[in-house]
């Protein structure tokens, strides 16, 4: 088994998931976590690659948001398009990066991903909030490389 089917167990994605839909409940934003072993790009350009091939720029308010974690470089990037960067102080995932990194630290990764997701849920809630009319317009699932 490669380091990435190691990293989280199927009980614990699914977990992931169900955080990453509770943080959907009150915005319209969308929220994606995707996990590979390393990466040979820097990671900052990585995180852009994945945005780009997951189609994460496809949403209508360009409010997408990408946590990306590289397990053998144990290194995490937390991505929001456009849409986001354009209304939000620059350091804006500053907070998202601190509660994730916490416990990242203590080795708990699943609560580590889970309190970032639920944290920029919070976060986007007050920029985009859940309309009427909102879908879940992309895939709540892991996506690994």
């Amino acid at each position: 088994m490669s380091k990435v089917e190691d990293f989280l167990s199927a009980k614990e994605e699914q977990e992931i998931v169900q955080a990453i839909r509770q943080a959907e409940q009150n915005t319209s934003g969308e929220i994606r976590v995707h996990i590979e072993a390393t990466s040979k790009l820097p990671h900052y350009l990585r995180v852009q690659e994945v945005f780009q091939t997951l189609e994460m720029y496809k949403t209508r308010e360009q409010n997408g948001v990408l946590f990306y974690v590289a397990v053998e470089d144990r290194t995490f990037v937390v991505y929001g398009d456009e849409g986001i960067n354009k209304v939000v102080p620059e350091n804006f995932w500053d907070a998202t990066k601190e509660v994730m990194q916490e416990k990242f630290q203590q080795g708990n990764f699943k609560q580590g991903i889970i309190n970032g997701v639920l944290k920029a849920g919070e976060e986007l809630k007050a920029h985009f909030p859940r309309q009427i009319d909102d879908e879940d317009e992309l895939s709540n699932e892991i996506s690994k490389a």
